[in-house]
């Protein structure tokens, strides 16, 4: 298996066998494109895992009063968010 979590046999189901030379080309391009596709979605994932506990901690209060979030976290969150997407 390759560092990038994708190997030739994997990458080789999108060939179909009568065109086996092309496949092989093809497998070359193809198991980088997903490596850095999946890089890409591990950042993405811990950017939101990170978003969402710094907000958290941030705008909620610790004693739950109410199921809802409260005008003020809610308003709080919604800043919190917009500077982590923006």
């Amino acid at each position: 298996m390759a560092a990038t979590g994708i190997d030739k046999d994997q990458a080789g189901i999108l060939c179909s066998f009568s065109d086996s030379f092309l496949c092989l080309g093809l497998q070359e391009k193809l198991i980088p494109i997903f490596g850095m596709a999946e890089k890409e979605m591990e950042y993405r994932v811990e950017l939101f895992n990170k978003m969402t506990q710094s907000c958290f901690n941030k705008c909620v209060d610790n004693k739950y009063k109410e199921s809802e979030l409260n005008m003020g976290e809610n308003s709080c969150i919604d800043r919190c968010v917009s500077k982590y997407w923006h």
